[in-house]
């Protein structure tokens, strides 16, 4: 510790062998947490030093000027997708929820759904009240975009959140004062009144967005509609025979 002209605090800890299967960090575990927390804070700076190495010390900086912008363009990079919009971000606080919720997406050109989501920047990985509202307030944006410009017919049904969600990848951040967890491991986040917060919040958000931005909406949306659409029966379907693209992959994770 040397001289510092501000204040702070200081943290060590030391693994007791008794207690914890291994005494050993993992550098790239321990970096993989830290991009995560980095990713999910707009702006937020952490370092992490390994000074273990015999070859010299290692280090590595995250810091993310766009947060879950950042977030959503770090998975469809790791994937190799390619987006076919800009990506969608908004940050919003609600009183009615005492916390904030933080989302970004974009649609891309393979079929599977990827919604990471977390509370407090924690994973979640088996999702709960805050992923179920992001996927209502997108279908209902998409739904009431695609009628408003007529690209569905009075016959046609209202578009599935799971269709919609072929090809997004997404990012749902709240944070919370009092957060609810259901189960005995705080993977799902509960609370109907998150439900409702964020189903608004993406819905406002999201209409705004598609409204503000023609050509990329009107792309995306056709897309969906399309992959709706019914395909003509043939003598294969009308045997009880299915393709192998009859349902996209979907992945809602917390990392």
């Amino acid at each position: 510790m040397g001289p510092a002209t501000g204040s702070g605090t200081s943290v060590a800890f030391w693994p007791d062998a008794d207690i914890f299967d291994t005494i050993d960090y993992s550098f790239a575990a321990l970096a993989k947490r830290f991009r995560e927390v980095a990713l999910l804070n707009r702006g937020l700076s952490i370092s992490l030093t390994d000074e273990r190495p015999p070859g010299g010390v290692r280090s590595v900086r995250f810091q993310y000027p766009d947060g879950p912008k950042d977030f959503v363009a770090f998975l469809d990079s790791e994937s190799g997708a390619h987006a076919t919009a800009d990506i969608i971000g908004f940050e919003h606080e609600d009183t009615r929820m005492a916390g904030t919720v933080a989302v970004a997406l974009t649609w891309h050109g393979v079929r599977e759904e990827r919604i990471r989501t977390f509370a407090n920047s924690v994973p979640t990985p088996e999702g709960g009240t805050h992923a179920d509202g992001f996927r209502t307030g997108v279908a209902s944006a998409v739904n009431t975009y695609a009628r408003e410009r007529q690209l569905l017919t009075t016959e046609d049904a209202d578009l599935t959140a799971d269709r919609i969600g072929h090809g997004l990848t997404a990012v749902v951040s709240v944070k919370l004062a009092s957060p609810e967890y259901l189960g005995p491991t705080g993977g799902q986040l509960g609370g109907a009144t998150v439900h409702d917060c964020v189903e608004q919040a993406v819905q406002t958000y999201l209409g705004t967005w598609l409204a503000q931005h023609p050509e990329q909406a009107a792309a995306v949306v056709a897309r969906i509609i399309h992959r709706n659409r019914p395909l003509p029966s043939s003598p294969a379907s009308s045997r009880g025979h299915c393709g192998t693209d009859a349902y996209p992959a979907r992945a809602t994770l917390g990392i």
